[in-house]
């Protein structure tokens, strides 16, 4: 049994692992989460945060009036992307648009700030995604690219914006998780490359470049989503 304090990320990587290990097989109807709940010793609010991201990477499906089940595996962009969790809200578009304007800017502002350590730990970060990927853990492909971009954050001169981000925090990893099931293998390989793009433009002070490469990092994510913001 977890124990009770553990994140619905934690839960949520516990899960994935039971996916990839066979204990749950593609297309099996999940446990109640009453019943799943209690055996992990979590509150229901933690289990379905936890359900839900690994819906929105397509390790589960819900059929309404069914219940929850373990997804096929999908090939390239033969996967389906669930829907968008925060759709009362803002429309994904939206989010997207905003990630652009927003994290370039604090990309320009990150620009020469960031200290070594820093740089290190993006580049570790780049790499864990990349090999996270290339084993389908899609948990740590997904955490790592949350990491690498809370960094830059951290590193932006302007208060207001980082306020801002932090305020938008859950909408914007979402449409990081948002486009995973369809990505093709050679999209994210693409990815990795713009990140260090990034890398080397914050690295040499290059504010502008900064700027260019995250906004077009940001672009070609949504347009993996089927948007053009």
């Amino acid at each position: 049994m977890l124990n009770k304090t553990l994140l619905p990320q934690s839960v949520a990587r516990e899960i994935q692992a039971m996916i990839t290990g066979g204990t749950l097989k593609p297309g099996e109807k999940i446990p109640s989460q009453r019943e799943f709940s209690q055996n992990f010793g979590i509150s229901r609010a933690s289990l379905r945060e936890a359900l839900l991201t690994l819906e929105t990477l397509g390790l589960l499906k819900t059929e309404p009036g069914r219940g929850t089940f373990v997804a096929s595996p999908p090939q390239g962009q033969t996967g389906h992307m669930a829907p968008w969790r925060y759709s009362e809200s803002f429309s994904v578009f939206d989010v997207f648009q905003t990630r652009i304007m927003l994290e370039g800017e604090i990309a320009r502002l990150a620009a020469g700030r960031l200290t070594q350590l820093q740089l290190e730990q993006m580049e570790a970060a780049t790499r864990v995604m990349e090999e996270g990927w290339a084993r389908q853990d899609r948990l740590a492909n997904v955490e790592a690219d949350l990491e690498f971009h809370a960094i830059i954050v951290s590193a932006c001169s302007n208060a207001v914006l980082r306020t801002l981000y932090e305020t938008m925090r859950d909408q914007l990893a979402e449409t990081q998780r948002q486009p995973i099931p369809i990505t093709n293998p050679e999209r994210m390989k693409d990815s990795i490359a713009e990140h260090r793009r990034i890398i080397k433009a914050l690295t040499t002070s290059d504010s502008a470049g900064a700027k260019h490469e995250m906004e077009s990092h940001i672009r070609n994510t949504a347009q993996c989503a089927g948007l053009t913001p």
